[in-house]
């Protein structure tokens, strides 16, 4: 898929709130340091569409945006290390609830794990809650470009050993690197292969 255009829409805190469900929708979702407004920049080619920040956390909301005046993506707090009030957590938490369950739209859901770091319970427990759920997802492995050839072929096989323990069938993943593009194409690809099926509402 050719990005021909990528805008901003709108931010909330309640799904019933989000752009009207007549597009198939994506949405981003990780740890709060794993790098997503950045894989978020780096798909649709704008390098400050979506806010980066050094300081984990930084997105409380529900972001939208549209490519190609087809496609919606969302980009959804991060979970993890973020610095917050039990309360604000516990927000944050039933809003993304919320979205996941209730977002008529919503085609597939990718979540992000940093590739230099072996699986994480919080991802972990993440994507068996999807799984429960009957809530499609995918991995997006980042930040690929900080490790070597030969630890990345180490890394990527012990985290699907790890996640084969509990799923009879892997999700899709993908690899990628903001720094260098890579997996570009191959998320949106894919992005476009299953907005195939979409029916709108």
């Amino acid at each position: 898929m050719h990005i021909e255009s990528a805008i901003f829409l709108e931010s909330n805190t309640d799904f019933k709130k989000c752009p009207t469900p007549n597009l198939p929708e994506f949405a981003f979702i990780g740890r709060s340091n794993v790098g997503k407004s950045s894989l978020i920049n780096m798909i649709t080619g704008h390098k400050k569409i979506a806010k980066t920040s050094s300081t984990p956390g930084k997105t409380q909301t529900l972001n939208h945006f549209l490519l190609n005046k087809k496609y919606y993506i969302a980009d959804l707090p991060g979970y993890g290390y973020a610095k917050t009030s039990k309360t604000n957590r516990r927000k944050w938490e039933k809003m993304i609830r919320d979205y996941l369950f209730f977002r008529p739209n919503l085609m597939n859901t990718f979540i992000l794990v940093d590739s230099r770091h072996n699986a994480q319970a919080s991802d972990l427990e993440f994507m068996e809650w999807m799984g429960e759920n009957s809530l499609p997802f995918s991995i997006i492995f980042t930040k690929t470009d900080k490790l070597s050839t030969n630890a990345l072929r180490e890394a990527i096989p012990k985290y699907l050993e790890e996640l084969s323990k509990t799923w009879e069938e892997l999700p899709v993943y993908f690899l990628t690197s903001a720094e260098k593009s890579t997996g570009r194409d191959e998320v949106l690809d894919y992005i476009e292969k299953v907005s195939v099926v979409f029916v709108p509402q």
